[in-house]
Order: structure tokens, then C-alpha cells, then sequence
């Protein structure tokens, strides 16, 4: 666990005080100006061809597991990691339980509850504990309880990285740098806890996924083009892994 008085958690807490009027006028901004929009549309499940049984994958999490910025979740993150497995060799039925603005808190609660058995279950959080200035205290506790949980029921456990806030598009700047610093934290955590808890991993987001070109309208979820790579990576983790 993260000391508080060193690393970027230190640097974070720093610049929000100093900058707190700042930073509290340009979130009201960010919270009226960055379009709100839909998760993806269609059904939630869906199974793709391949060898042997199929490998149940979940996706669970905040809006980017809810295909924010996707048409379909055939094009989302779940719809995109089953196709990229596929593309492996494994057949694939898969299933999404996420929400818009879902913290580690409310996914352990309200959503992990309510998915089907899974061989895999990729877990994508940590914007909106960011978001939320969650302290790295709250989040290892929220995350490291969610990860106990899934593990009782499902089968392995991968961490999507945290993403890095301070290349945001939509983020004017400070707000921007500061909430990278706590990103990087919560991620530098979630590191940590999947190295702790047996069948978990942690793959962080490729670095390209963090380009103009391949966030959606709204500069702030990637587009259908960044859920293709970003699955691509999952995919190559999930694969290596055993099943």
C-alpha cells in the first residue's frame, strides 16, 4: 500500500489543495461540457465460433465495459475481446455487467452479483474512483474485496490498467495533470493487488490506445477503433493465461 507522504499520491494531494478552486470550477465545467453519452445498445451476451467449449468471458465494470462511445457491444470492449479470441482459436460466449459512473465500491455490490459463471472476468474501473478522489486506501479496499469475491465464484481475474487521465483529450489542464497523478496510483494499486491475489493479473492499456484519433466524440472514451486495440491486448493476455 502506497505511503502518503511520497509518490504521485503525495504530488496529487498537494496540487488539489493548492489548486482547489481551480479545479472544483473546472469539474463543474467538465461535467457540463463533455457530451453524456449512451452505452452501447443490443444484447448484453452473445457467443462467437471456435474450437472446443466455450470459453465464458465476462466484462464487468464502469462505462467503458458498458461500451460508452461503441454503437453495439458487438464493437464495444466485451463484443471486441470475444472476436479477438476468437480470431485465437477459442470459441467464446460472452456477457457485460457494467454502469455509467460504477466505482469499485458499487461493481463489487451491485454488479458482480449479477453475472453468470465465468472462466474469465475482465474487470475495467478506476476512472470514476479517480473521478470520485477515492484515496488509494479505499480503492486497494474496494478492489482487493472484489477480486476475493470474483475469485470464490469465477475463474481468473484480469485488471484493466487504469487509464492515464493526464492524456485526456476532454480534461482541460490542471485538472488534467492532477487527475493523471491519482490515476497512476490507483493503477501502480491495482498492480499490486493482482500480484497478491492468486488468478488475478493486472495488463495495462497499450500505450497507443492513448491517441487523438482513437477517443470517441466525447475525447474522453475511446472510439469502436480503440475498443479493437485495447481488445487486441486483453486478448493476448487472457490467451497466455491458463484456462
Amino acid at each position: 500500500m502506497a505511503r502518503a507522504g511520497s509518490g504521485p499520491l503525495m504530488r496529487a494531494t498537494l496540487a488539489t489543495a493548492a489548486l482547489l478552486p481551480v479545479l472544483a470550477v473546472q469539474g463543474l465545467t467538465m461535467r457540463r461540457t463533455i457530451p453524456r453519452l449512451p452505452g452501447a445498445e443490443g444484447p448484453t451476451t452473445g457467443t462467437t465460433t471456435g474450437a472446443g467449449d466455450p470459453l465464458r468471458l465476462a466484462v464487468l465494470g464502469e462505462s467503458t465495459a458498458a461500451g460508452v462511445g461503441a454503437r453495439t457491444h458487438d464493437v464495444g470492449l466485451a463484443g471486441r475481446l470475444a472476436a479477438a479470441l476468437s480470431a485465437r482459436g477459442h470459441a467464446v460466449s460472452w456477457q457485460v455487467s457494467a454502469r455509467i459512473g460504477a466505482n469499485a465500491h458499487v461493481t463489487r455490490t451491485e454488479l458482480a452479483p449479477a453475472l453468470d459463471p465465468a472462466d474469465i472476468v475482465v474487470v475495467v474501473l478506476g476512472v470514476n474512483d479517480v473521478i470520485e478522489f477515492h484515496t488509494a486506501t479505499r480503492w486497494t479496499r474496494d478492489l482487493l474485496r472484489l477480486l476475493i469475491d470474483l475469485r470464490a465464484t469465477h475463474g481468473r481475474v484480469v485488471l484493466a490498467g487504469v487509464p492515464p487521465m493526464a492524456r485526456f483529450p476532454a480534461l482541460p489542464r490542471p485538472l488534467r495533470s492532477v487527475l493523471g497523478l491519482r490515476a497512476a496510483e490507483l493503477d501502480a494499486a491495482a498492480a499490486r493487488i493482482a500480484r497478491q491475489v492468486p488468478g488475478a493479473a493486472h495488463v495495462p492499456l497499450p500505450h497507443e490506445l492513448i491517441d487523438g484519433d482513437l477517443f470517441c466524440a466525447d475525447r474522453f472514451h475511446p472510439s469502436e477503433a480503440g475498443y479493437a486495440l485495447w481488445a487486441d491486448g486483453l486478448a493476448a493476455a487472457v490467451s497466455a493465461g491458463p484456462r
